[in-house]
């Protein structure tokens, strides 16, 4: 396979509306060379338009895409030099592995030697071998997703798009696979970018992470800048459980509280100056259940989900409920439902986000 080193994808100043609905709102964002990169949101955020547009299967109405520096905007696709895997896979059911494997070779009017040599290597990288003279159908979907990447790699692209390419596979397969694909575009040095609406997927495999909704970029950094400093509500909500309390701001100096309700307050950390409109946001594991009358906030247990590692609670208190997670240890130490406890919220982890 080719030894290129990833180049760099810009996306400046970009509006696209399909009639009076605005897709894409002035998106701008950098990927960076050989950077493993995602787009991530809820459905019909935008997320898989942008993909498209930088792959040329959709036009902006404003602004540019620009790949390792040079404006690409107005190429067709068959000369933008990047690879997509459509979230179908896009198979041809009538050929073999090798040969959907060859195919955009073929289409390139390659020596048949070097397309030969060209799809053993690229399923070689994907662990596909052995099984060059399958047909589609005979494949598992993990496998099916192997010959469309094989099929893409093959090409040798500058960049590799992969529009949600797990969402077909079952929740082990899946693990599996984005280890995999981590492991390509490692030992590949391609840039990628990834589309998926699955913060698990992005967090665990990607550097960075471009948060979208409603067509517009909320932030952009690394999964643990992302989940420790969320920039607004919404990513405080989208990445991760977050209990996100309304309430006001009393008092002055080191006596300054968070009042949540009458009788229901959070003393605030010295220095802390948060925006009178704000709301509190925290994340279940950095608050923990104590015995009734502890200092802290009153609560009742309402509910409780075992996740495994950890029991998450919900505590009602004056009327709003926190979200509490804390490590299973046996059945015996679970709190029942309807018992008093009192709410520890560690306030050095607490943000303060514009409502």
């Amino acid at each position: 396979m080719s030894d290129r080193q990833g180049v760099a994808v810009e996306v400046q100043n970009v509006d696209l509306s399909y009639g009076t609905n605005h897709i894409l709102k002035d998106v701008s964002l950098s990927v960076r060379p050989g950077e493993f990169f995602a787009f991530l949101g809820p459905s019909g955020c935008g997320k898989t338009t942008l993909l498209r547009l930088i792959a040329g299967f959709n036009q902006a109405d404003r602004g540019e895409v620009r790949l390792g520096g040079m404006d690409i905007s107005h190429l067709p696709p068959w000369r933008r030099d990047v690879g997509m895997v459509f979230q179908s896979y896009a198979l041809w059911p009538h050929m073999t592995v090798a040969r959907n494997v060859a195919f955009g070779l073929e289409e390139r009017k390659m020596p048949r030697a070097e397309i030969a040599s060209k799809v053993k290597s690229a399923l070689a990288l994907v662990g596909l071998e052995a099984l060059a003279d399958r047909y589609p159908s005979q494949l598992s979907g993990g496998q099916q997703q192997r010959v469309a990447l094989a099929r893409t790699i093959a090409v040798e692209p500058k960049v590799l798009l992969l529009d949600e390419p797990l969402s077909n596979l079952d929740a082990k397969m899946r693990v599996q696979v984005r280890r995999e694909l981590r492991d390509l575009q490692q030992r590949l040095g391609l840039t990628t970018i990834f589309v998926t609406h699955d913060q698990e997927e992005a967090n665990s495999i990607c550097d960075r992470i471009a948060v979208l909704n409603d067509g517009a970029v909320q932030q952009v950094g690394t999964p643990m800048e992302l989940y420790q400093r969320p920039a607004n509500l919404f990513v405080a909500s989208f990445l991760g459980t977050a209990n996100i309390l309304p309430g006001r701001i009393a008092g002055d100096g080191a006596g300054r509280i968070f009042a949540i309700s009458d009788g229901a307050e959070l003393p605030l950390p010295p220095g802390q100056l948060p925006p009178k409109q704000s709301k509190l946001v925290f994340r279940p594991q950095h608050a923990a259940l104590n015995p009734a009358g502890s200092p802290g906030l009153a609560g009742t247990i309402a509910h409780r989900e075992f996740l495994g590692a950890v029991v998450r609670y919900g505590v009602s208190i004056a009327g709003t409920e926190i979200l509490v997670e804390s490590p299973f240890g046996s059945a015996e130490d679970l709190r029942d439902i309807g018992s008093p406890v009192s709410v520890a919220v560690d306030v050095e982890r607490v943000h303060f986000l514009d409502a």
